[in-house]
């Protein structure tokens, strides 16, 4: 008997959302199948079966954990076989029978937004420093999150072409919370939103309504944990590579039709 952990990538603009539910495409739904199609676990109580975390619908992924304990070998593309080729297994690694993937030393999110707008990146840059360090995040959540404090490590702020890129590290988030951050900041770069203003949002006494962004825009880049190694696999991400640009190009190419619409519309 051994235990493993496998990191899982996932496009998820097809599932609703990563946790398994009855009647829905999932992530998870998908990945118990291929486990147990590649007679890697039988029952999931009798495996301990544990996941890092649940992404909502639409929430993308590089770095999900799941872990388990079987009697076999476990083979990266015996189970990517099982796989829609939008979810792939991209590295494993043996752990201890102790281990819960939860538990993680920290998560990295990232969020992504076209910038179509004139942003002041330095006012943005300004207020992301706001988020280190513990805070009460409630207003940043459901409002009957049991403990609402999170401490995030570390808010980066990057411009890629027409794209800014909001990166976030912490060891655990509220639901919503990196949505929300990343509405604070966007308004905070349109002025729709003062930095003494979203200072106030961290105290509980204060209601915020904060509309969180799109979740097509989130990526859970990583789940990080102490004193555990995953190993990739090359062919495994060759793969995975390719069903990303055939998404990318897709999308592209709704995008350029839409476009050529559009302008037609305004020449009328």
């Amino acid at each position: 008997m051994r235990k493993v952990a496998l990191k899982v990538a996932y496009i998820g603009t097809e599932f609703h959302g990563f946790q398994r539910q009855p009647d829905f495409k999932t992530v998870e739904g998908e990945l118990i199948d291929a486990l147990k199609n590649a007679n890697l676990i039988d029952n999931l109580k009798d495996s301990g079966y544990a996941i890092a975390g649940r992404t909502d619908r639409g929430v993308h992924a590089l770095g999900n954990v799941v872990s388990f304990r079987t009697e076999e070998d476990v083979i990266i593309n015996q189970i990517n076989d099982f796989l829609p080729k939008d979810i792939r297994i991209l590295a494993k690694a043996g752990v201890r029978f102790g281990f819960k993937p939860r538990f993680a030393k920290y998560r990295h999110y990232r969020y992504t937004i076209v910038n179509n707008d004139d942003l002041n990146l330095d006012k943005i840059r300004e207020a992301s420093k706001i988020f280190q360090g513990s805070h009460d995040f409630s207003n940043f959540s459901k409002r009957s999150e049991r403990n609402p404090v999170r401490k995030v490590d570390n808010v980066e702020i990057n411009v890629n072409d027409n794209l800014l890129i909001i990166d976030v590290i912490g060891e655990s988030f509220l639901w919503n919370m990196v949505r929300k951050i990343a509405t604070t900041l966007f308004l905070v770069g349109t002025s729709e939103l003062s930095i003494e203003k979203l200072q106030t949002f961290f105290d509980p006494s204060t209601t915020a309504a904060i509309t969180p962004m799109p979740p097509e825009g989130l990526i859970l880049m990583d789940t990080i944990y102490e004193g555990v190694a995953f190993k990739y696999d090359e062919y495994a991400k060759s793969k995975f590579l390719s069903a990303l640009m055939d998404e990318y190009t897709y999308n592209q190419t709704i995008a350029a039709a839409e476009k050529i619409m559009m302008d037609e519309l305004i020449g009328h």
